[in-house]
């Protein structure tokens, strides 16, 4: 991982990328103290307190084969087990010391295919992905040998020049040349066309597993990455981001992914946040694709795993963005959809920048596009202590988590839950 510069310094940098400078609260190169001068420190909840109750209550729902979600009919997630793993565990996993741990740890090596995969029926790279990150801390040669495997699964579902061509998953990844909107991305493989979610959990398995930033399979990713980044040119005039639907944009954050579907290659696709109103520099307004929060962590971790320096004009861009748009209310663009799986990409995000604090646009989140504009104060907030608290009054007595919305299985108490205890395991360690 690149090394850790002082988030102020980079405050400079961050407003060239905005047509005008905003107003801040305090001066960039001012020394933050831990919390005094800087803002007010209340005693809030203390994430280990939320970490200890949602435990109990996964812990109480673990399913005979050791799993999560695992009886029934239809396909099985082991995903899901994978995210509770990782949020149950915190560090190297040690055989024998947590029995409901080993359990789960057992279920998924039993789960990985002979190809590699980790997966039931369905969504083979989302299903591997999360269980690598799993396995990854895991402390037996076992598991090494099984993270190994599954590595080089997921790289073969990447869209490149050559990806895996055989076998139940041949349908997630073509041959493609770096030209092709596809190129570098994953996808669950019902949609035919790769997405940044998928990507993100890629590029986060493939990190935990030991693999460099330097890999071919994070640089292919980088073509991707910039392709769902709403930003044309750097400040310098370097191309980011070479599609149409990006022409113009200087908004800094993510969109979902390149293409609608098979048929709607490189047309662009935000979801749900559907469209905003941006001003070119020639004054013109025209109609773009809008970032929306869970996908701008996405992209922006992706690029700190792929050792982007934190001085790059991308990752700035990106963190302009994430200072504009600041919140723990909702999911930026998204309003409820997605809220959960919006706090752990969050929290991993902002653990890997390694600051405990950010200066974040005062007042409501933004809603022009523009990562910065004249008028605009910034005040310091620490993150995690943000995210605990809103994370405290979504948390119901026996541990689980309140749903807020449908969408993307987040109807799901075990699911919520395990993405709740993921996030507080990053922000725990900044509080």
């Amino acid at each position: 991982m690149p090394i850790r510069s002082r988030l102020w310094s980079g405050v400079a940098v961050l407003c060239s990328v905005a047509t005008t400078t905003p107003v801040l609260m305090a001066q960039p190169g001012d020394e933050p103290s831990s919390r005094e001068g800087a803002m007010e420190n209340d005693a809030g909840p203390r994430a280990s307190e939320l970490i200890a109750k949602a435990t109990a209550y996964l812990k109480s729902r673990q399913d005979a084969s050791g799993g999560w979600r695992t009886e029934g009919t239809g396909p099985k997630f082991p995903a899901i087990t994978g995210l509770v793993v990782r949020g149950m565990a915190d560090g190297r996993i040690q055989a024998g010391v947590d029995p409901a741990i080993d359990r789960a740890v057992a279920y998924m090596l039993a789960t990985q295919k002979p190809d590699g995969g980790i997966y039931d029926a369905g969504l083979p790279s989302y299903n591997t992905s999360i269980c690598v990150s799993s396995l990854a801390a895991v402390d037996s040669a076992e598991a090494r040998a099984a993270v190994k495997r599954a590595a080089q699964f997921l790289r073969g579902l990447q869209f490149s020049e050559n990806p895996a061509t055989s076998g139940s998953h041949a349908e997630s990844a073509s041959a493609v040349d770096r030209s092709h909107p596809f190129y570098g991305g994953v996808g669950y493989g019902r949609h035919g066309r790769p997405d940044l979610s998928n990507l993100g959990w890629m590029l986060e398995a493939l990190h935990d597993a030991g693999v460099e930033g330097s890999d071919e399979a994070f640089q292919r990713a980088l073509v991707f990455l910039q392709r769902t980044q709403m930003l044309e040119t750097t400040p310098d005039g370097t191309t980011v981001n070479d599609m149409d639907y990006a022409k113009g944009s200087h908004q800094g954050g993510f969109i979902y992914s390149t293409s609608v579907n098979q048929d709607r290659v490189g047309e662009g696709q935000s979801m749900s946040a559907g469209m905003i109103e941006e001003t070119l520099d020639d004054g013109t307004k025209v109609s773009r694709l809008r970032c929306y929060g869970s996908m701008t962590y996405a992209g922006f971790k992706s690029y700190l795993y792929a050792d982007l320096p934190r001085e790059d004009a991308r990752v700035q861009a990106a963190m302009s963005w994430i200072r504009s748009n600041y919140t723990v209310d909702e999911n930026p663009g998204m309003g409820k959809e997605g809220l959960y799986y919006y706090y752990v990409v969050m929290a991993k995000a902002l653990s890997s920048w390694g600051e405990p604090e950010l200066m974040v646009r005062a007042g409501e989140p933004d809603e022009s596009g523009v990562p910065s504009k004249a008028g605009d104060v910034y005040k310091p907030t620490r993150w995690a202590d943000d995210l605990v608290r809103q994370l405290a009054e979504l948390q119901q007595p026996d541990g689980s988590f309140t749903s807020v919305h449908e969408r993307w299985m987040e109807n799901d108490p075990i699911l919520i839950t395990a993405y709740a205890l993921n996030a507080l395991r990053y922000a725990e360690k900044y509080q």
